[in-house]
């Protein structure tokens, strides 16, 4: 048995649903540069998928990719995330987390103004905060 059939026989034995492994690799050209670089890069998943087929693999990734540019869309416009000067210690990943878990209490809000406004009505309207806190 060769070193990557015994690594994937040790992952099935830890991970009971694991599907597939997928390796994407990524060349990308920057048009801004008048050489024309390129930049190769490879990133690897994990995936419960059976289907071998590259589409299907491939449709995959790219959902999963739109719902994360989608969630970080909303982090930048609601939070001004990509503003933040959080550096030390732990302190950017807690407030990313803390801004995840306003995202969704705010989304289950139902009126319909955006999510940058309910956040605003929470700072200026007590109850409206703890009504959206207890949902």
């Amino acid at each position: 048995m060769c070193s990557s059939e015994r690594l994937g026989a040790d992952l099935l034995g830890e991970w009971s649903g694991l599907g597939s492994l997928v390796m994407v690799q990524s060349l990308r050209r920057d048009m801004s540069d008048p050489s024309g670089k390129t930049s190769e890069e490879r990133r690897y998943f994990i995936s419960s998928l059976k289907d071998g087929s590259v589409e299907t693999v491939a449709q995959a990734i790219r959902q999963h990719w739109g719902v994360e540019n989608q969630l970080h869309w909303r982090l930048d416009m609601t939070f001004r995330e990509d503003e933040s000067r959080l550096r030390n210690g732990h302190g950017a990943q807690n407030f990313s987390r803390l801004r995840r878990i306003v995202i969704n209490k705010l989304k289950r809000d139902p009126r319909k103004v955006s999510l940058k406004v309910k956040r605003y009505r929470c700072s200026i309207d007590r109850q409206y905060l703890l009504d959206i806190l207890q949902q």
